[in-house]
């Protein structure tokens, strides 16, 4: 009696031949590419506004518990993160660490 392969198997070797294909593709192409190109900065570029523009919803237009934190409260824990960012010689972990604990005691004061 044959035995049929599971769907479940069938989904994860697909996934995998897809992902697999993607990252040897790059790794083909990775030599020719000119990380100073013009294709480049422009991808890092979108990068950055994307990112920029998701931070600035989780602040002007948080979902979840988020919500409940007042908008000033928010902006005022964003801009203590940036300030720390840039005082501490752009140090992203502590930037991060200090908006987040700004956030936090302003949560638990308002």
């Amino acid at each position: 009696m044959a035995e049929v392969i599971s769907p479940l198997v069938i989904v994860i070797l697909v996934g995998a031949l897809a992902s697999y294909m993607w990252r040897a593709l790059g790794v083909a192409l990775s030599g020719r590419i000119d990380p100073d190109g013009p294709v480049v900065r422009w991808v890092a570029c979108v990068a950055y506004a994307v990112l920029a523009a998701l931070i600035a919803r989780m602040i002007l237009l948080p979902v979840g518990s988020l919500a409940d934190v007042p908008v000033a409260s928010r902006l005022l824990a964003a801009g203590v993160a940036l300030g720390a960012f840039y005082l501490a010689r752009r140090h992203l972990p502590l930037g991060v660490a200090a908006g987040g604990a700004a956030l936090t005691l302003l949560s638990y004061w308002t």
